[in-house]
């Protein structure tokens, strides 16, 4: 069988093209509704480059090597699976100029499933949902990176590179032309991966060496936040000294550095900071809220001070919950949601400040490149929504009915504070600081995020 997609970029093929060589790109184009892993990687898209990764669908799991041939600079390149689910599946992708300084993306994909029953029925909307995804990846990824079109490429080292944030971050990072170096937590690992840098925030223990020659850190690692039924007292010590003697010991070691250091630190945050607020508007000036994730996120943000007191840019990113297939607050209420068992949670008043994926890569990016933006930023979309929207219009793309609430008092009885504070606390951020400083929204509207992150486009 044959499948074809074409679509135009509004940007020169040349750079259309040089997107796809770089490592990145591969994990930028997987749908996060996908659970796509690269298991290894050879080379890139020049021919008999491999990558071999694993694919789930379901309860089936396979694992897909496919090399790389017929590739022409700037023009074409193809993959073929040697080694997978599939009869035959070669794909075939086209790059050429449009007439209007623009990029004509035709993909061709020659697929046989031999004798599974049933599989065209199956593939051929799968690779429709999965290619108009792909090309509003594209679109963004370019878009963002575009902004910054002429500025050198950074080198920039990562914690909590293996989180649902940082996984997308270092293939975004590196699909756009910049070097992401790992920190890592066993000095063995350091060894074997290069320019990772060894750290240890438990021992107090940092290669501060390897951060000469960095121009930034995100700093992004911190123990998860939620731990069912309910937090314990070891549980909340956890949440609080991972963030707090992590960023301490790289805003020290960052200070310690009187040249050839980074001169960047983009810090993790949450909106946690202004704890319940209601419906009030929260700007990067409110005060800070009352409850343990507030206190947590003030000391979270004061461990960044020895930095900014070095001179360094800092910038503290309170991030609202990023809407994504792959995991983080969407990814735990999917399958209820999918099920019809979906519903608002205790009066579904408190707001939830979300923001698209996509963007948050964009944010990043913009924390990174824009030397005048400092200080505690709002990390969400322009429009925040009530927890009763958000379930209305999670129920309407996914045509599912949301009628099963549940209560306050139950939450609060089964979860306790944790319930009380991630469910029910609610805060109406703006991103004042963000807008200001020029950025340019991907996603203003929640359905339109969602749609795009769940494959869901409009009929």
């Amino acid at each position: 069988m044959l499948f074809r997609h074409e679509s135009r970029l509004p940007f020169p093929p040349q750079d259309v093209f040089a997107w796809h060589t770089r490592a990145g790109a591969f994990e930028r184009l997987a749908p996060p509704w996908a659970d796509i892993r690269v298991r290894e990687r050879k080379g890139t898209i020049r021919d008999g480059d491999e990558v071999l990764f694993d694919i789930a669908k379901g309860p089936a799991r396979f694992t897909w090597r496919a090399r790389h041939r017929e590739f022409e600079e700037g023009r074409r390149f193809t993959d073929e699976q040697v080694e997978g689910p599939f009869k035959r599946w070669v794909h075939q992708h086209h790059f050429e100029p449009d007439g209007e300084g623009g990029t004509r993306v035709l993909d061709e994909i020659e697929w046989d499933a031999g004798a599974t029953p049933g599989a065209g029925a199956l593939v051929q909307p799968d690779l429709e949902r999965t290619f108009a995804f792909r090309q509003g990846r594209l679109m963004h990824d370019l878009t963002l990176h575009g902004r910054w079109q002429g500025r050198p490429r950074l080198t920039v080292a990562l914690t909590g590179g293996h989180g649902l944030i940082g996984t997308s971050l270092e293939s975004f990072l590196t699909a756009g032309g910049h070097r992401v170096v790992p920190f890592v937590r066993s000095r063995e690992e350091a060894e074997k991966v290069p320019g990772a840098i060894y750290w240890n925030p438990d021992e107090n223990e940092i290669d501060a060496e390897g951060l000469r020659g960095v121009d930034a850190v995100v700093h992004l690692a911190g123990e998860p936040i939620v731990q069912l039924p309910r937090w314990t007292a070891e549980k909340k010590k956890r949440i609080l000294e991972s963030r707090v003697k992590g960023t301490t010991l790289i805003s020290g070691a960052i200070a310690g550095m009187h040249e050839n250091g980074p001169r960047t630190l983009v810090s993790g945050s949450a909106v946690g900071y202004y704890g319940d607020r209601g419906d009030e508007v929260l700007t990067e000036d409110a005060k800070p809220g009352k409850g343990f994730l507030a206190d947590v996120v003030k000391a979270w943000e004061d461990a960044t001070r020895r930095a900014k007191g070095a001179g360094v840019r800092v910038v503290n990113l309170r991030t609202g919950p990023v809407l994504s297939a792959a995991g983080g607050m969407l990814g735990k209420v999917l399958i209820p949601f999918r099920l019809g068992l979906g519903g608002r949670l205790g009066s579904g008043k408190q707001f939830l400040p979300w923001i698209d994926m996509d963007d948050m890569m964009g944010i990043i990016l913009h924390a990174l490149m824009d030397e005048k933006l400092s200080g505690p930023v709002n990390a969400c979309a322009p429009n925040a929504v009530t927890n009763a929207a958000f379930t209305d219009v999670l129920g309407r793309v996914l045509d599912r009915p949301t009628m099963i609430p549940a209560p306050a008092l139950a939450i609060k009885l089964g979860m306790g504070e944790m319930g009380e504070q991630t469910l029910l606390y609610g805060q109406r951020a703006r991103p004042a600081r963000l807008l200001e400083a020029g950025y340019g929204f991907l996603f203003d509207g929640i359905e339109e995020s969602l749609r795009f992150q769940l494959g869901r486009p409009l009929a």
